[in-house]
């Protein structure tokens, strides 16, 4: 069933790739910004690899889909995207992109993190999950818990002047069994030109159909018209 949302005011979403977030998430993120939340973005990779245009580089190609994640989270309200730089299709859940990740939550000091799914679903006919996606999410979840609580973990962002920071709520994304649905009626038309942003990816004139078909589908779980659907965590 829908959950009342707590009175939060700093929200953070990690994600592999430019878009994801506009995939996943962009109505709640409308409903946040809407509401006066301070939103920011942590995008893992460079976004090098989404393209079968023969012509295009994988320089080219980075510089255009960070300039589309800017203008998507310009649509959203965004307090700031944060790129990462990471090589597209080759993010692993290293170390070093934990500590990367954990650098921003305590910069930003979110009280909810978004996040997606650390596992492999195979539950879709024609897509078997990227592993890009599976990597953001198992290195989100492992910054939020312990590496950003903890003040001697990775002790340089210390001498960087970032104190640890305790996340109050992560909101998992395609979850099998989600637990908190948003109503973001009042939002879709925001979401969707925030997704049609990102031209290099989207080409369907149709997509906003699709998006409120999905939407659409989750809100009939709850009685909304459109929602969007998280398994939520409580942290202490």
């Amino acid at each position: 069933m829908a959950q009342k949302e707590q009175a939060c005011r700093k929200g953070m979403v990690v994600f592999a790739h430019a878009d994801d977030a506009e995939w996943g998430c962009s109505g709640t993120v409308a409903k946040w910004c809407a509401e006066g939340w301070d939103v920011v973005y942590v995008v893992c990779t460079d976004g090098s690899k989404g393209s079968a245009d023969p012509s295009m580089t994988s320089i080219t190609l980075s510089q255009i889909r960070e300039q589309e994640q800017r203008n998507a989270g310009n649509v959203l309200g965004l307090q700031d995207v944060v790129f990462l730089n990471y090589e597209d299709s080759m993010l692993e859940p290293s170390l070093e992109l934990r500590r990367d990740i954990t650098r921003q939550i305590r910069r930003y000091k979110p009280d909810v993190l978004i996040c997606g799914t650390p596992m492999r679903r195979l539950s879709y006919n024609g897509y078997l999950g990227h592993p890009d996606h599976i990597a953001a999410g198992e290195a989100a979840l492992s910054a939020v818990f312990p590496s950003a609580r903890d003040r001697l973990t990775f002790p340089e962002l210390l001498d960087e002047g970032l104190e640890p920071h305790n996340v109050s709520e992560v909101w998992v994304m395609d979850h099998h069994e989600p637990d908190n649905f948003v109503d973001v009626t009042s939002h879709m038309d925001t979401a969707i030109k925030a997704l049609k942003q990102h031209e290099t990816q989207v080409t369907s004139d149709d997509v906003g159909t699709h998006m409120k078909q999905w939407r659409s589908r989750t809100g009939q779980k709850v009685g909304f018209r459109y929602a969007e659907g998280f398994r939520r965590f409580t942290l202490g």
